[in-house]
């Protein structure tokens, strides 16, 4: 793991941002610079873009409320990690050198968990994307059982079944995001774009050190 780490990003918007917006940047930004070659993603870059992902677990409200929480713990944890170690590279090799990877509150199994809250994220564009008739409700639900789902206890599934009932309506979201039809449907492709090499490369930390990625 020789290469040169890479340098933190500006996450600087022109003009006026929207949540939806920054968080498109970020990842865009995150993904060009993997694109430029081998290299170490440093933490702190990455923790800075995935705590603006926060404001759009906040806008699916209730709901997603289980996730957001989760996230925001997990996201913290990796800003608290980034004062001592330089890169994602860095804390896999010492909870791997500590046997730590999936203990509970490691800095590891916070990445595993974080990544899953991009990939909801991602997933849940791509379903509210796939057709203009599909309801939030039928997005958020479809992505769940397809990312998150597998690795949630029946009670945590029912409850978060019972939620998507509260979830807002197209139009209450893209109020909520400060979207309009063209703008959101533009963001949330930029977002599915850039997250998916940012998903790849942490995948590939793992499985790179014959860590599974079913937990």
């Amino acid at each position: 793991m020789g290469e040169q780490p890479l340098s933190d990003p500006s996450f600087e918007v022109a003009g006026e941002a929207t949540p939806l917006s920054a968080v498109a940047v970020a990842f865009e930004e995150l993904a060009r610079l993997l694109d430029d070659g081998p290299t170490d993603l440093r933490i702190a870059p990455f923790s800075d873009a995935c705590s603006l992902v926060t404001a759009l677990f906040g806008c699916l409200g209730f709901a997603f409320k289980f996730a957001e929480m989760e996230y925001v713990s997990k996201v913290n944890d990796l800003i608290e990690a980034s004062k001592t170690y330089d890169t994602l590279n860095c804390i896999l090799d010492h909870d791997l050198e500590n046997d730590t990877v999936r203990k509970q509150g490691s800095h590891s199994r916070n990445l595993r968990r974080v990544r899953l809250g991009l990939d909801l994220i991602k997933a849940l564009f791509e379903q509210f994307l796939s057709s203009s008739e599909c309801s939030l409700k039928d997005a958020a639900s479809n992505a769940y059982d397809e990312v998150c789902a597998p690795f949630h206890a029946w009670t945590i599934r029912k409850a978060v079944g019972a939620g998507m009932y509260t979830l807002p309506s197209r139009d209450q979201l893209l109020v909520r995001l400060n979207e309009t039809d063209e703008s959101v449907e533009k963001e949330m492709q930029k977002y599915i774009n850039s997250c998916r090499p940012v998903i790849e490369y942490i995948d590939n930390l793992f499985l790179s050190r014959n860590i599974s990625l079913d937990w």
